[in-house]
């Protein structure tokens, strides 16, 4: 297979118990988390940081391309500027891009374009998707591979403790600029990483979940 060197397969994680048993006590961890806007700014280790990238970059890609670069910031100063750059953004969203029905979503879960957190929080990620590897080579399904890859950059913050927010200032360009990456990497997703502040509070509305039978089909509709 044109060099590829194949080996037995030894990937498999025993977790102990049951299937059954071991996804119920998964899912009892990840459904306690929330997105939080209030952050403390009590100090989180680089090596807490590297651990959550180190598992983020364990999820599978196309063609094993990796085509993702996790930027993480805890200088003041850049903190400072991706604020200010993502806060000239949500204001045009607000008053401009924004229709009716999309602000009052945003609305109803206490959002707006103030973004303080991007100050407080001790650390940002900022993950990048690469258009051509590094050395110019072709990625395959950036987009695909590096959702997954934020997906267990989530699930990794959530399990050390700590809590993490979704950010998507859109167009997210000035990242690029503000962080000198090149021309190969576009802002993909933002993120805040630390520890709630004790007094936070979440919306109500964001706890809900959808019931299986409506995020679930077997087979096909009937």
């Amino acid at each position: 297979m044109d060099g590829l060197i194949l080996v037995p397969s030894s990937n498999r994680y025993d977790p102990g118990a049951p299937p059954e048993e071991a996804l119920r006590r998964f899912h009892d961890v990840m459904r306690r988390r929330r997105s939080v806007r209030n952050f403390s700014p009590r100090p989180v280790s680089r090596e807490t940081i590297e651990g959550i990238v180190r598992v983020a970059a364990s999820a599978p890609s196309g063609a094993n391309k990796q085509p993702w670069r996790f930027v993480c910031v805890q200088d003041p100063a850049l903190k400072r500027q991706i604020r200010l750059g993502a806060e000239e953004q949500e204001r045009e969203l607000f008053q401009r891009r924004a229709n009716a029905e999309w602000r009052a979503d945003l609305r109803r879960l206490g959002t707006d374009e103030h973004k303080e957190f991007l100050e407080i929080a001790p650390w940002l990620i900022v993950v990048f998707r690469l258009t051509r590897g590094d050395d110019g080579s072709q990625v395959y399904y950036a987009s695909e591979s590096v959702g997954i890859a934020v997906g267990f950059l989530i699930a990794a913050a959530h399990h050390a403790g700590l809590a993490v927010l979704t950010h998507t200032p859109s167009p997210m360009k000035f990242l690029c600029s503000i962080l000198g990456r090149p021309e190969n990497e576009r802002p993909y997703f933002l993120t805040p990483v630390g520890y709630p502040t004790t007094n936070g509070l979440v919306p109500a509305a964001a706890i809900e979940r959808k019931p299986l039978e409506q995020v679930m089909v077997v087979d096909k509709s009937r």
